[in-house]
């Protein structure tokens, strides 16, 4: 693809979006006051519905969770959602932007636990002990649901289908877990970094979105971390990559040319595992 077709294609890309999250697309600037009321998008509306709710539910019973949904402004890059320790009090379903999840390690160190794009929710660690066992910061400006823990709990009660819903999330969120493990233990550099393009692919083709051509909202830095690779490592093989005609980078601009290559250098294993944790 030329250089004017991938522009062409991201482009189309930020125009769905655009046409998907207009509240988002024209925020105010930020001296300007915010109209919350400008930026809200009822749960029976929003494009996301099918990703991060049940499908199927009726009318009524999203109206009953858009009243206990709250929406407010946009998180800035570097904004935090809630950090390590503070008190947990609701799940986050990403509506536009990303997020990234991290921990500090024993030895004051940052460790990247993973990526939250649109459709996705955060803060189940917060479920267990009443705090949140990691961080959510914004990678890009984000707007956010916050669905309160004791309003959702309830509303689990009266509809099966969301209870249902929360469960499904809770095994992706294990499943990914040991694919982590699966890779940081076994595999090479190479078949992590596949394995991670493959995990993003899938994942933006579920938002109706490319899945050969999307752009990275984190860092080099922030990969390198989340896969057990040093910065240098994680560039070398982006360089490579790109000389061998499997994809090619404009800076954060991923364009996939080969993905049946990035899949042979992952074994059916790992496959089945980045099928089922989407």
């Amino acid at each position: 693809m030329t250089a004017r077709g991938r522009t062409g294609t991201a482009r189309r890309n930020m125009a769905g979006l655009s046409r998907a999250y207009p509240e988002v697309c024209k925020l105010p600037r930020k001296k300007q006051k915010l109209d919350i009321e400008k930026i809200k998008v009822s749960c029976q509306n929003c494009t996301l519905t099918d990703l991060c709710l049940p499908h199927g539910m009726e009318q009524e019973d999203l109206e009953k969770l858009d009243n206990i949904v709250e929406r407010n402004h946009p998180y800035h890059r570097g904004e935090h959602l809630y950090r390590p320790g503070q008190k947990s009090h609701a799940l986050f379903a990403v509506r536009s932007g990303a997020l990234k999840s991290y921990c500090i390690t024993e030895d004051g160190e940052e460790q990247v636990l993973g990526f939250i794009l649109p459709g996705e929710l955060t803060g189940m660690d917060g479920l267990a002990v009443g705090r949140y066992a990691s961080a959510s910061v914004a990678l890009e400006t984000t707007s956010v649901c916050e669905l309160p823990y004791d309003q959702l709990n309830s509303l689990c009660s009266q509809l099966p289908a969301m209870h249902d819903q929360i469960m499904h999330i809770v095994g992706k969120e294990i499943t990914t877990d040991q694919q982590m493990l699966m890779l940081l233990g076994k595999r090479n550099a190479e078949e992590r970094l596949a394995s991670f393009l493959l995990s993003l692919s899938t994942r933006y083709k579920k938002r109706g979105l490319s899945a050969s051509e999307f752009y990275l909202p984190m860092s080099r830095q922030d990969i390198g971390n989340y896969l057990g690779l040093v910065i240098e490592t994680v560039s070398r093989l982006f360089a490579r990559f790109q000389e061998e005609g499997i994809l090619t980078v404009d800076k954060k601009l991923i364009t996939i040319l080969k993905p049946e290559t990035l899949s042979s250098m992952v074994d059916d294993c790992v496959k089945h595992s980045l099928a089922s944790s989407m």
